[in-house]
């Protein structure tokens, strides 16, 4: 289609993101004029504002492949200057269960893109490095969505080779799965369900479809419709730029059973792209101050972000150098970070020695290492506390614990955490019996605990600084993987923000308060 050579891209940037769901702010970047994620109008629907939609699909069925445009119905594309309108062929499509065949006829078009789950297959264009389209349609999307896992794949797929394309999921969009779909990394919806839901007189709303409320005076027409896809983006939009998507999203999810298993089946395939590469899988390890993650539900457990912790705690991470024989094991509490709170204050004067390694036992995480607390998650998270553990919590601690402490050589427990736990062969010493972590018979038990321990296998008391350096070590190893940039530095400053020294040079500085650390240029050789 050689027409489509000289049509003007979208003027777009991401203002605002939550792993894959992104607030574009589209046209003039001092002044858009709209945002995503939007809606995409067809013929005969109603008059929207720009800002809620930006453009108007239509199709063309009489040659063979259809053929489909799509109106900029703003001055949004670069260079400005005027509305524009794509062309594309949409090509010959299959359906999904014929994959190994191949169409032949592939789609074409510049700005706007139609693809197929057949495409992503077969059509070796898409490899081509220079297309970069500014919209993309799923043609198939409804297909795909009736097949378990085949729409999660395909968006992962269209999302990693086209990053920065705003992706269109024709005919499944609704104000009842808006937030779930733009998690999943949808851009652009339509009014096709809502159609249908006025034409039987069933309102379409964020919860799902229903019967109007006549008492309510509700109306299942078009405007009705649309106001419930008003609140749906405002919603979402307003989620995503205060980091709240994943809560809208699991509240969304339990509207429908296939959404509840499209949410788990997208974070279990995160889950393991997660462990081969974190930013593969849309986790950030430092976030905007102020974010929290709540847990609140049982589905927040699948997150990805929580998986992944998990797995790095229990498989990865090593403890200081100068903490490698006695586990000390004490409960989480409310205030974050740990050490902060009345009942850490009471366990700290209780641990006399610098030489054991102390690690919190919460839910959802599993454990969380003294020299990780100041980091996200640990430090940001919210869950419901009743006092009790259930049957899923309880293992994931149990298991966490045997792996992390078997794998990390240590020989005695100290078990403060007032769950009973075991890891293998090794020694494990309850000092609860029972009793409430902070009382003062438990607390004697526990000093009691360290002070033998500490006797009994010699361990170590380095001087403060040491200790935070190795702590330090530790930590970078967690989050870069790496300690080596920490050799021949020095430690100093006051708690809880310190300046990492070599040689009389600031190097980096570590503040909790951001959770990360912040390197100097003198710091760069040896981060090369």
């Amino acid at each position: 289609m050689s027409e489509t050579a000289d049509e003007r891209p979208l003027a777009r940037s991401v203002i605002a993101r939550h792993r894959f769901g992104r607030l574009f702010a589209l046209g003039d970047r001092s002044a858009p004029s709209s945002w995503t994620p939007a809606l995409v109008l067809s013929e005969g629907d109603p008059e929207l504002p720009l800002s809620l939609a930006p453009f108007c699909a239509s199709r063309d069925t009489e040659g063979i492949p259809a053929s489909m445009s799509m109106k900029v119905r703003g001055d949004l594309c670069l260079p400005f200057g005027g509305a524009e309108t794509w062309q594309a062929e949409e090509g010959l499509i299959l359906p999904p269960s014929l994959i190994e065949s191949d169409g032949g006829k592939g789609s074409a078009g510049a700005q706007l893109l139609p693809i197929s789950w057949q495409a992503l297959h077969h059509d070796a264009a898409l490899l081509d490095d220079s297309l970069e389209p500014s919209v993309i349609a799923l043609l198939d999307a409804p297909q795909l969505a009736e097949r378990p896992g085949l729409l999660i794949e395909a968006l992962d797929a269209i999302r990693t080779r086209f990053t920065t394309s705003l992706i269109w999921t024709p005919g499944i969009g609704g104000p009842d799965n808006c937030a779930l779909l733009t998690w999943m990394g949808v851009d652009l919806f339509d009014l096709n369900r809502s159609r249908q839901a006025a034409a039987h007189g069933v309102l379409l709303s964020g919860d799902g479809p229903r019967e109007v409320e006549e008492t309510a005076d509700e109306s299942s027409d078009m405007d009705a419709q649309i106001a419930a896809w008003s609140r749906a983006l405002a919603a979402t939009r307003a989620a995503i730029r205060n980091g709240t998507l994943r809560e809208l999203v699991e509240r969304q999810a339990l509207s429908s059973p296939r959404s509840v298993e499209r949410l788990r089946r997208h974070d279990a395939m995160l889950s393991e792209a997660a462990a081969q590469n974190a930013g593969r899988a849309g986790l950030a390890s430092v976030v905007p101050e102020g974010r929290r993650l709540r847990a609140h539900a049982y589905t927040s457990r699948n997150d990805p972000l929580i998986s992944e912790w998990r797995r790095r705690v229990a498989e990865i991470h090593t403890p200081p150098e100068h903490q490698s024989k006695v586990l000390v094991l004490l409960p989480c509490s409310a205030q974050k970070p740990y050490r902060l709170s009345q009942s850490h204050r009471r366990f700290q004067r209780a641990i006399s020695t610098r030489g054991v390694h102390e690690v919190m036992v919460t839910a959802p995480l599993g454990l969380v290492p003294r020299e990780l607390e100041d980091i996200w998650p640990a430090a940001h998270y919210d869950i419901p506390v009743t006092g009790e553990w259930d049957v899923d919590e309880l293992r994931v601690i149990q298991e966490m614990t045997e792996r992390y402490a078997t794998r990390n050589g240590f020989q005695r427990i100290i078990n403060h955490s007032g769950l009973e736990l075991k890891a293998g062969t090794i020694e494990v010493i309850d000092t609860r019996t029972g009793e409430s972590a902070g009382s003062q018979s438990a607390i004697d038990r526990l000093e009691a605990a360290v002070r033998t321990a500490a006797e009994e296998f010699k361990l170590p008391n380095p001087k403060e600084s040491l200790h935070r350096l190795h702590k330090l070590k530790a930590l970078s190893r967690f989050q870069h993987g790496t300690d080596a940039w920490l050799k021949e530095t020095k430690i100093s400053g006051r708690p809880p923000i310190f300046r990492i020294n070599r040689h009389g040079n600031q190097i980096a500085l570590w503040n909790p308060r951001s959770g990360r650390f912040s390197f100097s240029k003198a710091c760069l050789p040896a981060l090369a």
